[in-house]
Formats: C-alpha cells, sequence, structure tokens
C-alpha cells in the first residue's frame, strides 16, 4: 500500500509562519486559560480589566487635549455656525402690533486658510464678487495657517450663488441672524440698532439686551426669535410717520437746522412718537455715527425758553401765596447790576396771573419766583423733575445743567426759561404733569395703562392748579402767541417759547431754539405734543418773525391735525359749555 504524498496532504508551511501560529495559540490558550471559573485566577482577571480602562480613558484623554489646542478645522467652523444660529432677538412692534424690528436669516462666508490651495487665486476670485474688500489684507490672512476667517459678513443671495459656483477649496458659508428695519427712518431713535453679530448698540435695542438677553443666549437658551414674545412699544407707527413728514415740510420751510417732534400721552406717560432730524436709517447704522444725528428730544439739552414759565406760573398758584385773579408790576424792567429784565413784547402795566401767561412776561415770572425765593424755587424745579437726569428704557439720556451757585439771578432768569438747560422729554414730562391733574409720570416706550402710570406717580400740583395751567393755555390758543396752533374742530392750548442760543459763550440775537406745546383736548388733555425747530429763518409769510409763535406753533396744529383721528381725538366744532368751571367760578380774566 503506497503511502500519501506529503506535498499533497499537507499545506506547506514556512518557518516564520510556525512561530506566529504558536504564539496566536498560545495567547488564545492562555486566555481561555484566564477567563476560566477558577478562583486562583481572579487577580490576574482584574488588572487585565483594569488596564483595558486604562488605555480607553487614555485615549478619551488624547481626544479631548486635541479639541482643546485645535482652533481650527471643522470644529471651529462649527462653533461659529452654532454661535451664529444662537444669535436671536425678539421682534419689536409698535402698539398696534405692525413689526419695526425683525430678524432674518442671512448668510456669511467664511474660509479656512490651512485648506486653501492657492491664495493668490482665491483673492483673485473672491475679490471679483466682493469689490470693497482689500484684496492686499484677504491675501495676508488667506495666506496664514489659521482654521476660521470671517471673508464678508451678511451677502446677498446672488453673492452666495456667485461664490458658490466658483468652488474655492476651503471657502464656505455660514447661516446668520441679521436685523433688519420694514420701516427704515421711522422711529429710528427710539429703536436704535444692532451691529452686524446682532448685538443691540442703542436705543431700544440696546435696551433689550439689558434684560438679559444675551446671558440667555450664552448658554444655548435661545434660537430663533420665536423663543421671546415681541416687545411692545408705545410707539403708534402711523402718528410716527405723520409727525414725521410735518417735521420735514417744517424744517425746509423755515431752513431750520434741525427740528424734532414728541406725542405724548399725559395720562399713561406713553411716548406715542418721538422724531429727531436729521436722522437715521437703522439698516445702515453707519449714519447714527454723525453728530447732527443726535436724538434731540432724549440727549439734546436745551434751554426751553418761555415755555418754561408754565412751571413758574404754576408754582406761584401752587404755592397758596398767589391765585389766578393775584397781579404783578411789569411797567419797568427789573435791574440785576448790569442785567436787565424786560419783555419781549411789553404791555408796561399792572399784569394779573393769565396776563403774564398770555403776554409771556419776563418781569411777570421773574416777579413770581423771587417772590417766593431762591430754595422754593429750586425745590419745586427739583419736585417736577427738572434737576437730576431723566432715565428711561432708552440707554441714550442726558443731565440737566444746572447752576452751580444759584443766586437771586439765576432764579430769575430760570423762571422765564434762561439760565437751565434740559432734555425736551425732561420739560415735557413736567408740563404733562402741569395738565393732567398734577401728577408726574415718569415717561415710558412701552406700552402701559393708566392704572399702570398711577402706582409710581408723584403728585405735584394740586387738581386746582392743574385746571389754571389748562385754562391759561387755551386761552393763550385764543388771545396769544399759540393762535396759529388753533385747529378747527379741535380745542387745542399750548404755549410758545423761543430761546436765544448761545454762541461763543454769548446769546446770539435773532438766533433762536423755537419751541412749542400744545394739549389736546385742553379741557381735559390726552395728549402733550411737542415741536422744536433750531434756527428757523425769517419767511414771507412770517413777516419777517422767527418766533415760535409763526413756525413751531402752527407746526404743531398741522400734526394736531394729522393725527388727531389716530389718537381718538373726537372733532368738536361746538367749544364746551363749561370746561373750566373753578376758574369761572373765581372770576378769572378771560372767562367773563
Amino acid at each position: 500500500m503506497s503511502t500519501p504524498d506529503r506535498d499533497q496532504t499537507e499545506p506547506t508551511q514556512s518557518p516564520d509562519e510556525a512561530p506566529s501560529r504558536g504564539l496566536i495559540g498560545g495567547l488564545v490558550a492562555g486566555l481561555r486559560e484566564l477567563f476560566r471559573l477558577r478562583g486562583d485566577k481572579g487577580r490576574a482577571r482584574i488588572g487585565l480589566a483594569a488596564f483595558a480602562f486604562t488605555i480607553l480613558f487614555a485615549a478619551l484623554a488624547g481626544r479631548l487635549v486635541q479639541l482643546g489646542i485645535d482652533t481650527g478645522g471643522e470644529e471651529t467652523m462649527r462653533r461659529a455656525s452654532v454661535s451664529s444660529l444662537g444669535t436671536a432677538r425678539p421682534d419689536i412692534v409698535d402698539r398696534n402690533g405692525e413689526i419695526l424690528a425683525t430678524d432674518v436669516m442671512s448668510y456669511s462666508v467664511f474660509a479656512e486658510p490651512r485648506n486653501i490651495i492657492d491664495p493668490d487665486e482665491a483673492t483673485e476670485l473672491l475679490t471679483a464678487v466682493f469689490t470693497d474688500l482689500d484684496a492686499r489684507r484677504l491675501r495676508d490672512r488667506l495666506s496664514t495657517d489659521r482654521g476660521f476667517i470671517w471673508v464678508k459678513r451678511e451677502i446677498s443671495p446672488r453673492q452666495r450663488a456667485e461664490v458658490h459656483r466658483l468652488g474655492i477649496p476651503g471657502v464656505g458659508f455660514l447661516p446668520e441672524h441679521k436685523r433688519v428695519y420694514p420701516n427704515g427712518f421711522a422711529a429710528a431713535h427710539v429703536l436704535g440698532y444692532a451691529n452686524v453679530d446682532n448685538e443691540g448698540i442703542a436705543g431700544i435695542e440696546k435696551w433689550i439686551d439689558g434684560q438679559g438677553l444675551q446671558d440667555l443666549e450664552g448658554v444655548g437658551l435661545l434660537k430663533t426669535a420665536a423663543d421671546l414674545a415681541p416687545v411692545e412699544l408705545s410707539v403708534d407707527l402711523r402718528v410716527q410717520h405723520a409727525m414725521r413728514d410735518e417735521l420735514l415740510k417744517a424744517k425746509k420751510e423755515f431752513r431750520a437746522i434741525a427740528a424734532a417732534g414728541l406725542v405724548l400721552d399725559v395720562r399713561t406717560g406713553e411716548v406715542v412718537a418721538l422724531v429727531s432730524l436729521p436722522d437715521f436709517d437703522p439698516n445702515n447704522p453707519v449714519d447714527a455715527q454723525k453728530d447732527e444725528n443726535i436724538n434731540r428730544i432724549n440727549v439734546g439739552v436745551y434751554e426751553m425758553g418761555s415755555t418754561l414759565k408754565a412751571l413758574t406760573v404754576a408754582m406761584a398758584l401752587d404755592s397758596q401765596k398767589f391765585n389766578i385773579n393775584s397781579t404783578f408790576d411789569a411797567r419797568a424792567p427789573l435791574q440785576f447790576g448790569r442785567q436787565r429784565i424786560r419783555d419781549y413784547r411789553g404791555q408796561n402795566r399792572v399784569l394779573n396771573v393769565p396776563e403774564v401767561f398770555v403776554h409771556s412776561s419776563n418781569i411777570g415770572t421773574a416777579r413770581m419766583a423771587l417772590e417766593l425765593g431762591i430754595e422754593h424755587h429750586r425745590e419745586f424745579l427739583r419736585r417736577t423733575g427738572q434737576l437730576e437726569r431723566l432715565r428711561t428704557e432708552l440707554p441714550e439720556n442726558a443731565a440737566p445743567l444746572v447752576p452751580r451757585r444759584w443766586t437771586e439771578v439765576n432764579t430769575a432768569t430760570i423762571a422765564f426759561g434762561h439760565g437751565l438747560a434740559m432734555a425736551p422729554l425732561q420739560a415735557a414730562m413736567a408740563t404733562a404733569a402741569l395738565v393732567n391733574g398734577g401728577y408726574l409720570i415718569t415717561p415710558t416706550f412701552l406700552k402701559r395703562s393708566e392704572d399702570q402710570a398711577r402706582r409710581n406717580a408723584t403728585r405735584v400740583i394740586t387738581e386746582e392748579t392743574s385746571e389754571a395751567m389748562r385754562y391759561m393755555m387755551r386761552l393763550n390758543a385764543e388771545r396769544g402767541s399759540a393762535g396759529n396752533s388753533s385747529i378747527a374742530g379741535f380745542y387745542v392750548g399750548g404755549k410758545t417759547g423761543s430761546a436765544q442760543k448761545v454762541v461763543n459763550g454769548r446769546y446770539a440775537e435773532g438766533v433762536l431754539l423755537t419751541t412749542f406745546f400744545a394739549v389736546a383736548p385742553a379741557d381735559d388733555p390726552r395728549y402733550l405734543f411737542l415741536t422744536i425747530l433750531d434756527e428757523p429763518k425769517a419767511t414771507p409769510n412770517t413777516h419777517g418773525f422767527n418766533t415760535a409763535g409763526w413756525n413751531a406753533a402752527p407746526t404743531t396744529g398741522n400734526i394736531i391735525k394729522r393725527t388727531a383721528h389716530l389718537l381718538d381725538i373726537p372733532p368738536r366744532f361746538n367749544p364746551p359749555e363749561q370746561p373750566f368751571p373753578l376758574m369761572t367760578r373765581l372770576g378769572a380774566w378771560g372767562t367773563q
């Protein structure tokens, strides 16, 4: 019987394979032996498990270190994407729900320089799409070993398509929230604006961030504007548009260098409209940095002229030292050393309180303040909020300019509107208190009910004094400088002010800041209107005059005419039978 050939019955084994098989076989046999359920093998099993976990944790630690020191690449792009998507802001709406500011999705171009093959070619292609980019600077940035850089923020859909077609390796897109303002210039000084990173820089936008928005975004709790309720402002977009249009016309007609206006609800303190010209488009906030584009209602500080006489008259009546029929000698100027206080259009006779107000007598109001004394005068102005910075939701505000040393001369001049400068919103707050029954209410740019306003209101004058002020404002519209503000069908009252501006440290003759406060309806005011014209010029229609009665007053009348129906002020073609019953009983001048 023949023996089979070994080459045909067994595979040939190389010398190197034999030890390998023996090693593997031994290892397998060892493992089998190790995991046999024998008590003398327990210590070895524990050691092997500990070794395996050590290797695992070492691998994880190494990866964490790698991620920690990696400043670019895919991880950096992911973090940038998460950061961009996480920056969301709530919508801002007006009192009727109209959108004033909202977020839209936009795209930005980024690059990973370490993955750019040819920086010169990439620079040439990108600058062909984005012609405003600095080619040299972009080339230098693309030539580095960085993991992430921004190329262009907030690009248009067309630009995104063009860059996509270029197909440059290492260049991509990230979605971002972009702030847009659908109504452009309207309410710009109230809204403020947000920067390219969607952070509030001014106005209500900055106030929103101050309420903790950035903190919420920082911990990843906000991804879209839908995560937050809209911010409801007190502003009425319709009234805002109408006021801005009328102020633009007035600024052009009277060749003023600036104009501003305000509508304030005297019962709630809500700012219904605020305009300051020149203004800016928050969609292009570069213009907001120009000095001439400041918010003149909040940030401007001015001597308010004769409109401040309303505070002086109210102070005198509320002191109980004087009544509506008290008289003051205005036959001769007041002398303080070299300074003389005289009336612009003097009556040169003794005037009662309503006549002092209607004829805007500097002498009469100065005498009122002087008879009450410096301390009484200063305390009344402090109580009505004129000597301290007014703070509202808008971060931008200005402190009043108060005399360091308050003498009799200061009291006399401040009484008729010179020597004390404040923000117009500050003066409006005090004037509203004079006509709303005597309550000082801090203005707000957010919706607020009358009950909410009254909770924090402070009474500064009596109801009787408030009625007297309403009566005199109406009398001024009938017989005084506010006549040009009278609109048929609306029972309007008001007070004009024409303050000489200080130029090079001296009051400049004929260079005026004209102001006008109007209340409507005068017998039961709901709204206070303020119009300011900076350096208006005389026109043929004003007969050579550039004072407030000829420009600010009629401008306010036009604003009231256009907005009364929007503000629910019903027309009344027949005057009320007894609008001021207390004044009638006292036999005040002009009620007979």
